[in-house]
Order: structure tokens, then C-alpha cells, then sequence
């Protein structure tokens, strides 16, 4: 800074103002845009004709182009979360809010809703039944059709937090997996090192690397109908062979270090006897939040009663020892 300032004070001329760039308005940039997601698509979805579809846009990035995208397709549309204000995005509303959705789905007896986030790059779904259908579920849709239509390259990769039924029946299927940590870049990251083209979050946040370089909620939409063919209905009927396991999560406010607490000989041994408990049949997560001091205790198993056991004795125990951190 201080470089800068002296070279301030010394004479300098400036470019002439006939010499300037200039700024003009990309006209065209929207239809661009909508012409790569479709072109993402390997085929027509001429089911998709005249199929009822709620969507909600989170009053956000999409609030246009998401209604504008299926009307192309010929969708029956009714659309919520798009009449941003400056300050109503994500509330209420959109993938990370679901509620507004199913109760949409259900009064428009439509065949499917959608919906994305404020930045248009999380998806999450609604089927005419009212099934909430997540990241995990979308990944576990497209990994099948992929494999039949040998396109699937390299391991599927999730997160820490990906369901264990997922990871269970992709490898019924022979399908790898692979776990980074939680956030789209680490998933990202993996993909990459290992050569992969499908991964993503619970959240929404579904990678199609052959498809598109970083998530994108209009492309992973795309392929999740052409994983039905366009049949809207076919969504839960495509997802009844997915068994995913009872997940419970109870987040521990915490006083003290999450590193410290963690490396207790108590809460070690509780995690050792947890583990074993569920070994071949579930998870356990111990997971210090990146934004909140909160520290998550996951597990997953096939009874919900054991899970809600576990996680119950882990959260009480470490809520006990950060009460007695100095």
C-alpha cells in the first residue's frame, strides 16, 4: 500500500478517453444459457408434454429461466419463489424449505415439483405422492441409468453424510463410492482426482461432470427426467429399490474446543463402543460444524431405536465433558 501511495505522488499520465474499453449489454446471454442445458440433454422428453410441475425458483438466481426451461419442454407449469424483492431469497421457500412445495404439489395434483436454491445450484424434488426426494436420491437415479447406459465413469462420489443404504446399494450394484468431506468442492475435488463424472450432497449439490464443470441445478434437473424418461410418475416407482437407513443427527452446542473434546478418553472410548456396535450395518460421525460451535453426532443403522440409543448416549456424554472443559 504504502508502494502504491508513493508512486501516486509521482507524475503520471492516463489513457485517452477516445482509447477507453467499453461496456455493452449481453442481449442474448439467457437464451444462450438455456440452449447449454438442453443441450445437455441425449435425447427429447416428449413424455414431459402437458405434465402438471410446481416449481419453486427461492425468489432467486433461476426465478425466470427454471419456468422458462420446462416450458420449452412443454410442462403444464405452475410456479412460486419467483417474484424476488432484493431481501425474500431462500425464505420460506425453495430447496432449502420445502414445506411451501408439497403443499403446492398436493393442491395442483401435479406430477412433480421443483425446486432450487437462492443461487440456482441445489435441487431438490417433490413426486406427485409427496416423497421428498433429496441429493441422495437423484445421485442413486442417475447412477443407475448411467451404469446401464455405460456412461458412468470412476467411483460415485458423496460425503460423510451420504446415507448408508446409497453407499450399500451401489455396491449391490458394483458400483464404487467413494466419501469426501462435506461441501461440493471437497466432492468436487475427489471427483476429479479419481476420474469420476457423478457425485453430490444430501443437500441437493449433484455433480455431473460430463454435463457441466460445477453444480448446476437447471442440468441436474435435466437428468434426473431423462432418468425417467419424462415420466414424472415414474419417480417413485425408480426409487422404491433404495433402502436407505434411519439417519439421526443431534448437534451439541459446545463451549469449549471441539478438537480437545474430541480426543477425550471417555467420549473415544463411547465412539469405539458405537462402532462396534453398528460395525457392517451403520455409521457414526462425530463432526465439528465449519461455521457454528456445534459439534454433530451422526449415526445411521437399520433400527431406528438402536440409532436414537447412540446417538442419544454420545450427544449427552459429550455435552457433559464440554460443561467440564476448562
Amino acid at each position: 500500500e504504502l508502494a502504491i501511495e508513493a508512486e501516486l505522488d509521482e507524475p503520471f499520465s492516463t489513457v485517452e478517453s477516445v482509447r477507453l474499453g467499453k461496456a455493452r449489454r449481453h442481449e442474448d446471454g439467457a437464451r444462450q444459457y438455456l440452449d447449454f442445458c438442453l443441450s445437455t440433454l441425449r435425447g427429447d422428453l416428449p413424455a414431459l408434454r402437458g405434465q402438471r410441475i410446481v416449481v419453486d425458483a427461492a425468489n432467486g438466481a433461476a426465478y425466470r429461466l427454471a419456468p422458462r426451461l420446462l416450458q420449452e419442454l412443454g410442462a403444464d407449469l405452475h410456479t412460486i419463489g419467483v417474484e424476488p424483492d432484493g431481501l425474500n431469497i431462500n425464505q420460506g421457500c425453495g430447496a432449502t424449505d420445502l414445506d411451501a412445495l408439497i403443499q403446492a404439489v398436493r393442491e395442483q395434483n401435479a406430477a412433480l415439483g421443483v425446486a432450487l436454491d437462492g443461487d440456482g445450484d441445489r435441487l431438490m424434488l417433490v413426486s406427485a405422492s409427496g416423497r421428498v426426494i433429496d441429493g441422495d436420491d437423484i445421485i442413486w437415479l442417475l447412477a443407475k441409468r448411467w451404469q446401464n447406459q455405460a456412461m458412468l465413469r470412476g467411483p460415485v462420489v458423496g460425503t460423510l453424510m451420504t446415507n448408508f443404504g446409497i453407499e450399500h446399494a451401489l455396491q449391490q450394484r458394483g458400483i464404487g463410492f467413494e466419501r469426501a468431506a462435506v461441501g461440493d468442492r471437497y466432492v468436487l475435488e475427489r471427483m476429479k482426482q479419481r476420474g469420476g463424472n457423478l457425485g453430490g450432497e444430501a443437500s441437493g449439490h449433484v455433480l455431473c461432470l460430463d454435463r457441466a464443470t460445477t453444480g448446476d441445478a437447471l442440468v441436474t434437473l435435466l437428468a434426473a427426467l431423462e432418468a425417467v424418461d419424462g415420466y414424472c410418475e415414474q419417480f417413485d416407482e425408480s426409487l422404491a429399490d433404495l433402502q436407505r437407513v434411519p439417519q439421526r443427527t443431534v448437534n451439541v452446542p459446545l463451549r469449549g474446543s471441539a478438537r480437545s473434546l474430541l480426543e477425550h478418553p471417555q467420549l473415544t472410548r463411547l465412539q469405539e463402543q458405537t462402532e462396534a456396535a453398528l460395525t457392517g450395518r451403520g455409521r457414526l460421525v462425530l463432526r465439528p460444524s465449519g461455521t457454528e460451535p456445534l459439534l454433530r453426532v451422526t449415526v445411521e443403522g437399520p433400527d431406528g431405536d438402536e440409532v436414537q440409543h447412540w446417538s442419544d448416549r454420545l450427544a449427552a456424554l459429550a455435552r457433559e465433558l464440554d460443561q467440564n472443559q476448562p
